[in-house]
């Protein structure tokens, strides 16, 4: 047998330099039958003599046995059944072969669904089950419980204590929860990366102090509107989990200085960091977290309002921040113009930069802002009343990948200024509440709209949200102009405008207004007392009667609406448009409707807050319209 392998290897030898050097020679390790490729005999003996000579060991008589897809590695299987995205789909996979159970069965609880009560149930008995055929509790990676908020409560969570391998465990909303039911997870988790317990007003510094104690490892903590949450544990985290890049401690009133410092001598790692209403907060800490947060791309700092000048203006000379990306300042009344500069001067790739209600700058600001040139995509100017065209101007000609801006209440701009905001090529949104001086020529602007330029040479506006409550200017034709040539839009907000909240014909297709005083007191009965700050603000009877707001597929019917052949009345006369009762509330309560400090407008205005861009940051709920600095947004 020796000597006839020999004599066949020599054969094909010979054969091999016998043949032409521009003929490809055959693969040593071809997965193909010899049989069904050679199809003569000169072919077939280069190679085997018979098909009796040939010699096959039973493990590789048994793989040709089996199909084509099972021979494939585990690797490239794995990467096949990674792009089934259905659970079932999934599970009949598993059940073809042991061989694909194997593979699969990782994909398939990695993530367990558990967005229905019986699926948790059923998750739930399996990683407890002892001799079960796979060892499910080691499987599980991320655990999502939010969508069962309202039925989630420590025994809940109970069966989990097997699972030590979770990386990312979110618990939002589970406001049953307690101290017992978190630590009963985190205990001996060590692989635990993120972890989201908003609005878990019961928890503790005790649950912190064990996260700090188990999760080493911990990457990601969000611990917004856990009220009772202090800087004892939180230093507790920062020193164990020196490895945390994402912190966020929205409405956390109890932190101060204490634990951001931590945060900021134990952590160098930090990317992003969110401080909203932490109010016992100041400079000495923001100042800390700036200058050794080298890698921080995110500091959000709205309502911190102890914040001066100075957590800026006393940062190391020389020291760029070019990391940073997004900084907020809503509402840092005691920001002023030379922090601004300086803030531009040490972080010159900025993208965005929220500085509503800091009320004290003015076009000096704005000026510093337009050195950022491209790199700016986001800017909240609302309520930053001493701002002027000209700064406006500049701005949008040295930053022209602006693609939302909010000038709320910037009641010195007038058309001049919207008229060259119309000219950024990527604008999305763009919000101009109570800026009265505007006319239907900033709404021709914005909607692309010129009598020498033909529609098609134009080009479509990709304008999704448009913010227009109190331009008390504003006339039916500007705004049936701005649907048309504005395709994209999926939110208009018209309330206090004349022209459209008193004609019911209208009115028809706006969202419901938000409740009024009797059903928020029911609602805020229902509440936490961390979460009554989200409630919007108590609409009257009159304000419901202003509101006006289009949203989704309301915007598609009103474009439909005046598109149709309807009655003439559409565009009534302006002198029979409105009738003697609104008459009477325009005369009646006219400086109550645009008064500055008067609440009732108040109320009116945060029914209208602005959305975030959706290319740089989460987009919030539609129905509470409002952005991530809440309803305030318009106030």
């Amino acid at each position: 047998m020796e000597q006839r392998r020999e004599a066949t290897l020599q054969a094909s030898e010979t054969a091999s330099v016998s043949s032409s050097s521009s003929s490809p020679e055959r693969a040593v390790y071809d997965d193909t039958d010899f049989f069904t490729t050679q199809r003569n005999d000169s072919q077939s003996s280069l190679g085997v003599a018979s098909l009796r000579d040939m010699t096959m060991s039973s493990s590789d008589d048994l793989m040709y046995r089996i199909s084509p897809i099972s021979r494939l590695p585990s690797e490239l299987l794995i990467c096949c059944f990674s792009k089934l995205s259905s659970s079932i789909d999934l599970r009949t996979c598993m059940l073809v072969s042991k061989t694909w159970s194997s593979n699969v069965v990782d994909l398939l609880w990695h993530r367990p669904l558990c967005n229905t009560w019986p699926n948790l149930q059923n998750v739930a008995r399996s990683v407890q089950e002892p001799t079960s055929y796979y060892p499910y509790c080691s499987l599980v990676k991320r655990l999502n419980l939010s969508n069962l908020s309202d039925e989630v409560n420590d025994g809940t969570v109970q069966p989990f204590m097997h699972c030590k391998r979770i990386e990312r465990l979110t618990l939002t909303g589970c406001k049953a929860l307690t101290d017992r039911g978190i630590v009963t997870v985190v205990d001996g988790s060590t692989s635990l990366l993120a972890l989201d317990i908003t609005g878990l007003d019961a928890v503790t510094d005790h649950a912190l102090k064990a996260v700090a104690e188990n999760c080493p490892r911990l990457q990601g903590l969000n611990i917004t509107d856990c009220s009772k949450v202090t800087d004892e544990s939180l230093t507790a985290v920062a020193q164990s989990c020196r490895h945390l890049k994402r912190l966020k401690l929205n409405n956390c009133t109890l932190v101060t200085d204490e634990s951001v410092t931590a945060v900021a001598r134990h952590c160098p790692a930090m990317l992003e960091i969110d401080l909203h209403n932490c109010r016992q907060v100041t400079d000495q800490s923001i100042k800390l977290l700036i200058s050794r947060g080298r890698q921080l791309r995110e500091l959000r700092v709205a309502h911190c309002s102890q914040i001066t000048d100075n957590a800026f203006l006393e940062l190391p000379k020389h020291l760029t921040f070019d990391s940073l990306r997004i900084l907020d300042l809503t509402a840092c009344y005691q920001v002023h113009d030379d922090a601004v500069e300086k803030i531009i001067e040490t972080s010159p790739r900025l993208r965005n930069l929220v500085l509503a209600k800091c009320k004290d700058i003015t076009d000096r600001s704005v000026n510093a802002i337009t050195r950022l040139g491209k790199n700016l995509h986001y800017i909240h100017l609302g309520h930053c009343a001493q701002i002027t065209d000209a700064a406006v101007i500049h701005l949008v000609k040295t930053c022209n990948r602006i693609r939302y801006i909010d000038l709320a209440c910037c009641h010195r701009l007038t058309d001049l200024s919207v008229t060259q905001l119309a000219t950024l090529p990527k604008l999305r949104r763009i919000g101009l509440v109570k800026c009265q001086a505007i006319t239907d020529r900033s709404i021709m602007a914005l909607a692309k709209y010129s009598r020498e330029v033909p529609p098609k040479q134009a080009g479509p506006s990709l304008l999704e949200r448009v913010h227009l409550s109190y331009c008390v200017h504003l006339t039916l034709h500007g705004i049936h102009a701005l649907l048309n040539r504005c395709p994209k839009l999926t939110h208009l907000s018209l309330t206090g405008v004349q022209a459209f909240f008193v004609r019911e014909d209208l009115t028809a297709f706006i969202r419901e207004a938000p409740p009024g005083t009797e059903a928020l007191e029911k609602k805020r009965l229902q509440l936490l007392p961390a979460n009554l700050m989200n409630l919007p603000a108590e609409f009257t009877e009159h304000q419901r009667t202003m509101f006006c707001v289009f949203s989704g597929p309301g915007v598609n019917r009103l474009r439909e609406y005046l598109n149709s052949d309807a009655p003439a009345t559409i565009y009534a006369p302006e002198g029979t448009m409105y009738d003697d009762r609104v008459a009477r509330i325009t005369d009646d309560d006219g400086e109550a409707e645009y008064s500055d400090t008067d609440q009732q407008v108040t109320g009116m205005m945060n029914a209208t807050g602005l959305g975030v861009d959706d290319d740089d940051m989460n987009d919030e709920d539609e129905a509470g319209e409002g952005s991530q600095y809440g309803a305030e947004a318009d106030a």
